[in-house]
């Protein structure tokens, strides 16, 4: 087992990647603890849960909002919750970050921590202190800053996860590499068929590596004033085309890290050569490069981003492999660059 540590203004997260589920009270305290997880994890996992209350919700993007959210409330109160209550999240990103939100908001604020259940949460979703549901559609709009006493990465977890729900965690890996480290970069070119395989040594390698990568900026900028955007990487379109066409997190995510690539190229920031390298690695993993787009859709959800800042977008570009760079692009200009890619 590794743990890493992240030091925010929020508090300070544990994340330990190796641990398991079965030493989950050792991690937490107050002298009531509450577990939040969806029906699906309920049904696998009960057996192994300590016999704490469980408010169980639904599972899919649809769960993430303020109605799942109050229902939590509600049970709480029924629970007869007071300050010294401990909550947990057990499941993926989604049950992650309403459980964030749920108990950073209830009584102003209860410590809360997570056991990560899908390699996209293990990688980025769970890590980091964003916490928050979509509103009307759009992705995290209504949210806060707040670091989980601890995440526990448990890799036997990953072993019931689907193909698909696999991938997206791939695609945040690529990212990070993408942004942060030449060298894990040409670690998954070499290795992709033993992650994909779930080797074990693999998996621990690629969960600590893009968990530091993302630590390393968190604790430079934890509230996303500007190094922090790095992470959005490839999420700009990304999380457009998650709401306009419906895709899977890591497919949209994917395609974003293409049309960011791509349009770092045509900026004269990023050497064609390792454009393709990018478009070859997320092909060989088993991710989406391209896509028909509706372009009108696209730039309507774009101009709806958190990022916007006037008639532009704060928008990750690439110098290299492993060097990201922000610039604020103006709608004319997305707009073009759609087009000609798409």
């Amino acid at each position: 087992m590794k743990t890493i540590e992240i030091h925010g203004q929020t508090g300070t997260s544990e994340i330990a990647v190796g641990e398991s589920l079965e030493n989950l009270e050792k991690y937490t305290g107050g002298t009531k603890k509450i577990i939040i997880t969806d029906e699906n994890l309920n049904r696998f996992y009960h057996k192994r849960f300590p016999p704490w209350d469980i408010i169980e919700i639904g599972t899919g993007e649809k769960i993430k909002t303020l109605e799942t959210v109050e229902y939590i409330f509600k049970k709480l109160v029924e629970l007869e919750i007071d300050r010294s209550c401990f909550i947990v999240g057990v499941g993926g990103g989604i049950v992650c970050d309403i459980t964030g939100f749920a108990a950073s908001t209830f009584m102003r604020g209860l410590p809360f921590g997570f056991v990560s259940t899908s390699l996209l949460s293990q990688v980025d979703a769970g890590v980091g202190g964003k916490n928050g549901v979509n509103f009307y559609g759009y992705k995290n709009m209504i949210g806060l800053f707040n670091q989980p006493n601890f995440v526990i990465c448990d890799p036997g977890m990953l072993k019931t996860l689907p193909h698909k729900e696999l991938l997206s965690g791939f695609a945040e890996v690529v990212k990070h590499a993408a942004i942060g480290s030449r060298e894990l970069f040409a670690f998954l070119e070499k290795n992709f068929k033993k992650a994909l395989a779930l080797d074990g040594e693999t998996l621990e390698k690629l969960v600590c590596e893009s968990v530091t990568i993302k630590a390393d900026v968190v604790r430079i900028d934890e509230k996303e004033k500007g190094e922090r955007r790095k992470l959005n990487f490839g999420h700009t379109l990304g999380h457009a085309l998650e709401k306009t066409a419906g895709l899977p997190h890591g497919e949209a995510v994917s395609l974003g890290m293409v049309f960011a690539a791509a349009l770092s190229v045509k900026r004269n920031k990023l050497p064609l050569s390792e454009a393709e390298r990018i478009r070859d690695l997320l092909e060989q993993i088993g991710l989406p490069t391209e896509i028909s787009l509706d372009k009108e859709k696209i730039l309507d959800a774009l101009k709806k981003d958190k990022k916007r800042e006037g008639d532009g977008l704060h928008f990750v570009l690439l110098e290299s492999i492993g060097q990201a760079i922000i610039e604020k692009i103006p709608f004319q200009e997305l707009e073009m660059a759609i087009h000609d890619l798409y």
